[in-house]
């Protein structure tokens, strides 16, 4: 009763014109059931920033990376007039983040994401198959004793100490056609795998869909339980190159049922898998590499083409498209976002994840507009159509806005489209700029000396 007062009091609070951009996306009820998941919310609603700004101070934190956090407060006029000042103290800013915790923001995006993701999906359907994709990457976090003790790094090398900042491992499900993250994992670095953490929402993957994943995922433990929990799920991914199978039965050229014997310490941990594994295996090479094998659970060859798989796999690297849009252009390369403590890194983390979600849907709805699909608008140019949007205040509730002020920024919508994929063009990887001959700073170590200066034999300071 008492928190169903307060959550009638806060609803109370005029939102700032600036959100109702993202406030069309995000119901006001979905945050106020996310904040009712702290003990604190009866606390909060007397409070300059109570939960439900506080939210939105977090999703801002990261649309806004070079800006100060109380900067991004104060251009989004998220704290409540008290009558006396207008400026919340900076000290006041990590206590309001912290009486919000890590919860509201993951109910809030697994809430939003689930339905964006597979309404997306639904929408871009390949040979009616919602597509998704799993991958992992990492994320730098501020180099403080608690964030190293909790999430830890990676080696880097003998002698040489851990990397120079400590890393989270983040593994996510999004649908290829739109980028738009459906699920996500994260945690300490080492102690668990992308496939571990990938484990935790395979069961949340949709009915009629594929999901494409890399080799690191093949697996009977884990693809087993995909294809089989569910109906009509399916998945697809590169066999490794130690990867053994038995052709039971010839479906066209390069194209055949084999039978994969699965580990007996597999089904050690889980008897419901079978000891031998039926799938599908395709032959494929591109020019100037070396052949490759496909493994996939569409068996019928007739209504899913091999030759159609082959170009669908490559659809995978849309997830590092993704990776790559958060990275590089939202979080503009800083070598690490911004929180000192675990409990706020993974807060900020649900921001980003959400944040980025919030871009995407408006991507959406301008490749409806300029009739493409949604990976061919420039996420570049729509993420500082938002910022714009929130600094300047240049929105209305109206559905439709962001459109509309694509149109009234360029004399053409095409400006925001780009180019088609250039399938025919293949690039090695390899290192543009050589790494620094400084030394590096790592961490301090009981088990390693420190290093020391170039040219010297004193250890660096």
């Amino acid at each position: 009763m008492r928190i169903a007062k307060a959550l009638s009091a806060t609803s109370l609070y005029a939102s700032p014109e600036q959100l109702d951009v993202f406030q069309k996306h995000i119901p006001k009820e979905w945050v106020e059931e996310a904040i009712a998941r702290q003990e604190t919310t009866v606390r909060l609603r007397k409070r300059r920033l109570p939960g439900v700004q506080v939210v939105w101070l977090v999703i801002g934190m990261a649309l806004f990376r070079n800006e100060a956090i109380h900067e991004v407060l104060s251009k989004l006029e998220l704290a409540l007039p008290d009558g006396k000042r207008r400026e919340v103290a900076k000290g006041a800013i990590p206590g309001a983040r912290a009486r919000l915790g890590t919860a509201p923001m993951e109910w809030l995006f697994t809430r939003t994401g689930t339905e964006w993701a597979r309404r997306s999906a639904d929408a871009h359907r390949w040979r009616d198959l919602a597509l998704y994709g799993i991958d992992g990457s990492t994320l730098r976090v501020a180099d403080s004793p608690e964030n190293r003790a909790e999430f830890g790094g990676q080696s880097a090398g003998k002698d040489r100490g851990d990397s120079g900042y400590p890393l989270v491992r983040l593994v996510t499900l999004i649908a290829l056609r739109s980028h738009l993250v459906a699920a996500a994992q994260f945690g300490a670095y080492k102690g668990t795998s992308e496939v571990g953490f990938a484990a935790k929402f395979l069961p949340s993957i949709p009915d009629e869909s594929l999901t494409i994943v890399d080799r690191g995922f093949l697996g009977a433990p884990t693809l087993v339980p995909l294809a089989s929990n569910g109906t009509n799920r399916h998945w697809l991914t590169r066999a490794r190159k130690n990867t053994r199978f038995k052709v039971i039965k010839e479906l066209g050229p390069g194209d055949a049922l084999v039978e994969i014997r699965v580990q007996k310490v597999s089904r050690d941990k889980d008897p419901s898998i079978p000891k031998r594994w039926i799938v599908r295996a395709i032959a494929y090479q591109r020019p100037g590499h070396e052949p490759h094998f496909l493994l996939t659970s569409l068996l019928d060859a007739e209504r899913y083409p091999a030759a159609e798989l082959i170009a669908l796999y490559h659809e995978r690297w849309e997830l590092e498209l993704a990776y790559d849009e958060v990275k590089t252009e939202m979080l503009e390369r800083e070598e690490t976002i911004r929180s000192l403590s675990p409990d706020a890194v993974r807060q900020e983390l649900w921001g980003i994840l959400l944040a980025f979600n919030l871009v995407r849907l408006e991507m959406e709805a301008v490749a409806k507009e300029a009739g493409v699909e949604p990976t061919r608008i420039s996420f570049v140019m729509a993420l500082n159509l938002v910022r714009q949007a929130l600094s300047w205040g240049l929105v209305t509730s109206s559905i439709g806005v962001i459109p509309r002020r694509l149109r009234d920024l360029g004399a053409n919508i095409a400006r925001y489209v780009l180019p088609k994929r250039r399938s025919d063009r293949s690039y090695p990887r390899a290192v543009k700029i050589k790494m620094s001959n400084y030394a590096r700073k790592r961490p301090a170590s009981s088990e390693s000396p420190p290093s020391a200066a170039p040219g010297t034999k004193e250890p660096l300071n």
